[in-house]
């Protein structure tokens, strides 16, 4: 949820892997594209009430033949934790409710034609035991890193991306601070492929912000390049003008929110940041949330 962005220790996350979850998850599906409707950060409410990733079929009878995919319905909710978090039962029951108010407030939605995806990097032991014991839920593994959960009456699955093959999840189980050397030189690889450029914006950014060494190692930059950036701009020259872009509207953001603090007013704040107005009025109206939470 956009609403949700801390790590396990509490503190805010510093790097937008939400972001890359949603460009990681358009790569996975690339093939699908035309049969489905990939929405970033579905707004259930006037309120800030999202669902992380919001996957519909364009076409009822669209079959999509990926492991991370088998049991998608016509109307698929997916939640994503960053690499260092992992999810509690409280997560769970959240997005139950989140699932439930959607089918109960989106025209022309059937409750039995919707599935859940949970996705994170951790092993989700704590959770996984009390959907057995507890809630008395049938709990597989259908493959590997995915768990199938039976028993709610909407189904249900739950991947660890660390687990899922290379082979068949490449991009899934990359989005990690912990990226090994072969999977970075996968990556380098299957970027030339210009038909998925379009999608690697936010998720190359994160891989290369938060594997910096393992990045130099796989390219030999070190040796080459002064800087990670000289050597992004020459590998990535149409993508890397957006990671500069991206970086500096992070910048401001986190300006922005210092002076929040500060008192100032929206728009005094949005002329020295050089922020739209209604961007930053939307930064106030997060943390207000934050400080107020329901």
């Amino acid at each position: 949820m956009a609403n949700k962005r801390s790590s396990g220790s509490g503190k805010p996350d510093t790097l937008p892997w939400h972001l890359a979850f949603f460009d990681a998850i358009r790569l996975e599906l690339f093939e699908n594209l035309d049969d489905i409707e990939i929405t970033f950060e579905h707004q259930l409410t006037s309120e800030p009430l999202r669902i992380d990733v919001l996957i519909v079929k364009k076409r009822k009878n669209a079959v999509i033949d990926k492991n991370i995919a088998r049991i998608f319905c016509g109307h698929n909710i997916i939640e994503y934790k960053s690499p260092d978090d992992s999810f509690s039962v409280r997560d769970f029951l959240q997005v139950c409710a989140y699932a439930n108010h959607y089918a109960a407030n989106t025209p022309n939605v059937d409750d039995a034609d919707l599935s859940l995806t949970f996705v994170g990097n951790r092993h989700p032991r704590a959770l996984l035991q009390y959907l057995a014991e507890k809630r008395k839920y049938t709990v597989a593994q259908s493959s590997p890193g995915i768990y199938l959960i039976e028993g709610y009456y909407i189904p249900i699955q739950i991947i660890e991306s660390k687990r899922l093959p290379k082979n068949e999840s490449l991009w899934l189980k990359s989005l990690t601070n912990t990226l090994r050397a072969d999977s970075a030189r996968a990556i380098l690889e299957a970027s030339t492929d210009n038909r998925l450029r379009m999608y690697f914006g936010a998720y190359l950014n994160i891989l290369f912000r938060s594997n910096r060494k393992i990045f130099a190692e796989a390219k030999n930059m070190a040796r080459r390049y002064p800087t990670l950036e000289e050597a992004l701009s020459e590998i990535y020259p149409e993508e890397f003008p957006r990671f500069v872009q991206q970086r500096r509207e992070e910048e401001k953001e986190k300006i922005a929110r210092n002076l929040l603090a500060e008192s100032m007013t929206v728009d005094e704040i949005a002329r020295a940041v050089e922020l739209p107005v209604a961007r930053v009025r939307a930064l106030k109206k997060s943390k207000a949330g934050a400080r107020n939470p329901a």
